[in-house]
């Protein structure tokens, strides 16, 4: 695959990448770079997730290495859990990313490292170097009751920053409500000993509710969890947010483009002849064309949506059955 080639391929859904020029460079220099994306194991992984898993089958595609940290330390310090349901939590999310495709991947627990002298040193580097305003600033999309913010919540960036230069990482990739932590990082890093890093930002999944959230484990009504059944599926994506011709905040277009697309060379939408027939799509662009105009139906698209997830969700669902 040519450098052209694979930057389109890491830059497919992406929001933006942090700096698309030094992407360039770095696949000009390095044949295999290492990314990796931080999760916080709490709660229901869901479709929210898969946006980040599929754009690192992506970059595994790409031929990068793929690094996935599940960031335990972390989860803690945002008040997310105990040590005893994180360590539970963290198990059973492995075999669901492996489910989910993600099986020529290295995982590590971010406490397997995060304890060292050298990383704690860094730290407390950075810590001397940020105000706590701007710490804070860093996490208002994505702390914990941010009115009412920990100190812990203000190391919290501070870590994420040294896991960069502890995995020895040229790009991270991370949901766009990362994006302020991120550029800290372009700020700091250098005072630390370590090299800019390249910044892949993807989309949030809509609330299946409607405009004005984004999918979350702690709002049941706004996701889909990997662990739902076809028939649970079926009934959330029925009831989803999905004005006819609306594109803004219309989470059932938002799982077709950024997690059915992605797995699927063509998109078939199945209908009675009386309504028309069959609908193929070669794109999501070509699909978002025909809803915007009216062609395809809201109900067409759903049925379409929920086919598709019971299938990829396949996998994930005999992880929970087999215990």
């Amino acid at each position: 695959m040519d450098i052209s080639s694979r930057v389109a391929l890491i830059r497919r859904n992406a929001v933006e990448v942090v700096e698309e020029k030094e992407l360039e460079l770095l696949l000009e220099k390095k044949s295999r770079p290492v990314v990796y994306c931080g999760y916080e194991v709490s709660g229901e992984v869901h479709l929210g997730h898969l946006v980040t898993v599929s754009k690192l089958i992506d970059f595994q595609n790409a031929n990068c290495k793929v690094i996935v940290l599940f960031a335990d330390w972390h989860t803690w310090l945002n008040q997310k859990g105990s040590w005893e349901k994180i360590e539970q939590l963290t198990k059973l999310w492995k075999k669901v990313f492996v489910g989910l495709g993600l099986d020529k991947v290295e995982y590590i627990l971010g406490s397997t490292f995060q304890r060292k002298s050298d990383y704690i040193d860094d730290v407390m580097r950075i810590a001397v170097k940020t105000t706590i305003n701007r710490a804070l600033r860093s996490m208002q999309e994505i702390a914990r009751d941010i009115e009412h913010a920990k100190v812990s919540q203000v190391i919290y960036p501070f870590m994420q920053i040294v896991d960069m230069k502890a995995l020895k990482v040229d790009i991270a990739t991370a949901g766009i409500e990362q994006r302020k932590i991120h550029m800290l990082g372009r700020e700091v890093l250098p005072d630390i000993g370590y090299k800019q890093v390249i910044y892949v930002h993807t989309p949030l999944v809509p609330s299946l509710q409607g405009p004005g959230g984004k999918m979350s484990s702690s709002i049941p009504e706004s996701m889909v969890s990997v662990r739902d059944s076809p028939e649970e599926i079926k009934k959330k994506i029925n009831k989803a947010y999905c004005p006819e011709g609306v594109v803004a905040d219309n989470p059932v277009l938002a799982i077709a483009k950024l997690i059915i697309f992605p797995r699927v060379g063509s998109y078939k939408v199945e209908r009675a002849e009386k309504f028309g027939g069959d609908l193929e799509f070669s794109s999501y662009a070509e699909m978002e064309s025909a809803f915007v105009k009216k062609q395809l139906h809201p109900l067409d698209l759903k049925n379409s949506v929920v086919k598709y997830l019971v299938e990829i969700l396949k996998p994930v669902r005999a992880v929970f059955s087999s215990g």
